[in-house]
């Protein structure tokens, strides 16, 4: 698959994997001075990046970068979902779950981008569904 990005400025780092085996793009904070993410307050963060997958049959996925768990930082809706159709920057709202204060800075890795296929579906109304062994069991209902 091919995607075309732009950056919304020069000194935007290109989006890229940290290691051969990585799912995800980094992205940086593009931001011209340090935000400080205060607990509980969700605060967007730019990252001077937009895409353009070749295919509309393509979902991109926003993640917050693993490494700020430890400190109770990430995205405040836990995965962003990027359209194919959409053109604008990408931005990540991010939400500090700690008690304390977490400092972001210009540059900083923030989030990642995964770049899925998805099958197009339709959905079809029916009058019921088929019945399988756990029929409507909800959450916790395999006991596990």
């Amino acid at each position: 698959m091919k995607v075309n990005f732009i950056k919304t400025e020069k000194n935007v780092p290109v989006p890229s994997k940290s290691t051969s085996g990585s799912a995800g793009f980094d992205l940086t904070a593009h931001i011209t001075e340090a935000i400080n993410l205060l607990p509980g307050i969700p605060v967007k963060i730019p990252t001077g990046i937009a895409i353009e997958p070749d295919t509309l049959g393509c979902v991109i996925l926003l993640f917050s970068r693993s490494g700020l768990s430890k400190y109770g930082v990430g995205l405040a809706n836990a995965v962003g979902v990027i359209d194919s159709d959409y053109r604008g920057e990408i931005g990540a709202v991010f939400i500090n779950n700690s008690n304390t204060e977490y400092v972001i800075s210009p540059g900083d890795r923030i989030a990642q981008i995964v770049f899925l296929n998805i099958e197009p579906v339709e959905l079809e109304l029916v009058e019921s569904l088929t019945d399988t062994e756990r029929g409507d069991g909800g959450f916790g209902h395999s006991g596990k």
